[in-house]
């Protein structure tokens, strides 16, 4: 019996000396390990630095990221011709001369014309319309094979909701008033207006008051109350009219050089999208509640003239669009694919939309109405 209780003992106490051993082992390791790995990245935007909401919004999305990544990820982010030119900044992230780019697809329309359906279709889908499109209805999927062939992975970040038509120097109360008239108005939305009879030019946010200052434009259209507030542009312009026809729900865009993606880890580069879509989202819930606000502001102390855009003008804009969105995917079969994919997402979500978004919003506008 005593030897059966000294021999329990010895295989008792190695056990235990194994144990404490392997936890000092652990304990060594662990105070030997290598620091976590920072990646430095720098982010160019085609906004000038700090503009409330889209300027502001890669800051917050930098700050997000690197709280979510204990300070693993950190990225630096420049205004428009801080780094690069406004309209540089595809072309910078596509050759891998900086990290990660936010703008919007249809500033690169003379690279990618087919690009301009992940921003805006005149008369196309709203800012909901768009994230359902992208996140559940396929688009994501052929953004992200279209931006492969220039090394990019794209991501939705941000909307502003429906604009505004723009800020004019003269009334618009036929489409003869649109003849010749030179205005800022990029992407599909400014080749609709050329076919109107106007002249579209393509000018980064920074350049517009100058512009319509010097008279080097007649008119222009920049987001909405929020922002156009901002920038001042009622002190150049007198009307302002709606509805933004030409931008609907203008989804923009995060893209981020494709070879310094992969060379994140896995959390890193889900971190990167998560903060992304946060972004996405919380750009448009600033809109929503500051646009009101702007506006009321801009008419009541500013004394802009608020106008509703004729309803034979708006009828013929969005015959023209029908026409110029039809022709944007030539013989380019994945810009055939991206054009009918969109094409029928809208036809099944407007139909919808006829007994849910738009039966709603027009009860609830007779019901205020008695």
């Amino acid at each position: 019996m005593k030897n059966r209780i000294t021999l329990l003992l010895i295989v008792v106490l190695s056990v235990l000396a194994g144990c404490s051993g392997g936890d000092q082992a652990s304990q060594g390791e662990t105070a030997t390990a290598a620091p976590a790995k920072v990646y430095k990245w720098r982010m160019v935007t085609t906004w000038p630095k700090n503009l409330p909401a889209m300027g502001v919004a890669p800051v917050r999305m930098a700050e997000m990221i690197d709280k979510m990544s204990n300070g693993r990820l950190k990225i630096t982010v420049y205004g428009a011709g801080e780094v690069v030119p406004a309209m540089g900044v595809f072309d910078a992230v596509s050759l891998g001369n900086v990290e990660m780019g936010h703008g919007a697809a249809y500033y690169w329309k003379g690279k990618v014309p087919v690009a301009q359906f992940f921003t805006a279709v005149p008369f196309g889908l709203t800012a909901q319309e768009m994230n359902g499109w992208l996140l559940h209805g396929g688009g994501m999927a052929l953004w992200e094979e279209l931006y492969a062939r220039y090394d990019l992975v794209p991501m939705p970040g941000g909307n502003t909701g429906v604009q505004m038509a723009g800020w004019f120097n003269k009334e618009i109360n036929s489409l003869a008033d649109i003849q010749g008239l030179k205005m800022r108005i990029p992407g599909l939305g400014g080749e609709v207006f050329e076919k109107a009879g106007g002249t579209a030019v393509n000018l980064p946010g920074g350049e517009i008051f100058t512009s319509l200052q010097t008279g080097n434009i007649d008119a222009t259209e920049w987001v909405g109350p929020y922002n156009d507030l901002a920038f001042g542009l009622y002190q150049v312009a007198k009307y302002y009219y709606y509805p933004g026809w030409q931008e609907p729900g203008p989804t923009l865009e995060i893209i981020v050089n494709k070879e310094a993606f992969e060379t994140l880890p896995a959390d890193l580069q889900e971190i990167v999208r998560v903060a992304a879509r946060a972004m996405n989202d919380d750009m448009l819930a600033e809109f929503t509640a500051r646009n009101n606000a702007a506006l009321t502001e801009l008419v009541e102390k500013h004394h802009v003239e608020l106008r509703r855009l004729p309803d034979d003008v708006l009828n013929r804009l969005q015959q023209i669009s029908a026409e110029v969105v039809a022709d944007i995917p030539g013989d380019d079969e994945l810009a055939q694919r991206i054009y009918k994919s969109y094409m029928d997402y809208r036809k099944g979500v407007l139909s919808y939309h006829e007994i849910s978004e738009r039966a709603y919003i027009n009860a609830r506008a007779a019901a205020l109405e008695q």
